[in-house]
C-alpha cells in the first residue's frame, strides 16, 4: 500500500515523513547511553541502507548491531509496505532520543553510597527513496556543532 492510498496516517510517520514516501523502523528502550548511541547514528545518516548495513555488520560498537537490525527494519518496511527498491534507499533521518534512566547505588567507604545512573535510549531511523531527497552534502551544515566560533 502506498501512501497516497492510507486512510489513517499514525502521529509518527506524519512527524518523521509527512506525504513523502519512505518507511521507518523504531527501537525503545535499548540499553546503551545516548551518547555513544549518536555516534553511529552520525555515521549512517546520509548513507544508502545497503551500504549502511554492510558497515554496520562490522562495526566495532555494541550498538551498531541495534542499528543495524533498525535499518534492516526500516528497509523491509518499505519493501513491504511502500513497494520501494531496496538498492535506492536512504536513510534520510535518524534520531537518538533519551530513554528512562535507572538508578542503582554502588556502596562507597564509610557507610557512603554513590550513585550509578544506567541510561537507555530509544532508536528511529527513516529511509526514502534517494530521488525525493534534496541534493545535499553528508554532514551538511543543519547540525550545530559543540564549541569553536
Amino acid at each position: 500500500m502506498s501512501a497516497a492510498t492510507r486512510t489513517t496516517v499514525s502521529a509518527r510517520r506524519e512527524r518523521l515523513l509527512g506525504d513523502a514516501p519512505g518507511a521507518f523502523a523504531v527501537a525503545r528502550f535499548v540499553r546503551v547511553t545516548p551518547q555513544k548511541s549518536r555516534r553511529i547514528a552520525d555515521l549512517i545518516r546520509g548513507m544508502n541502507a545497503e551500504e549502511a548495513v554492510a558497515m554496520l555488520q562490522f562495526a566495532p560498537q555494541a550498538v551498531a548491531q541495534d542499528f543495524r537490525k533498525l535499518v534492516a527494519s526500516a528497509v523491509a518496511n518499505a519493501e513491504t509496505t511502500e513497494d520501494l527498491d531496496a538498492s535506492d534507499l536512504v536513510i534520510s533521518t535518524v534520531l537518538v532520543e533519551e530513554g528512562p534512566t535507572m538508578k542503582r547505588w554502588r556502596p562507597r567507604a564509610k557507610g557512603a553510597a554513590n550513585r550509578i545512573l544506567k541510561r537507555s535510549s530509544h532508536l528511529t531511523v527513516v529511509v526514502q527513496p534517494a530521488d525525493t531527497l534534496p541534493k545535499t552534502r553528508k554532514g551538511s551544515s543543519t547540525s550545530k556543532k559543540k564549541g569553536g566560533n
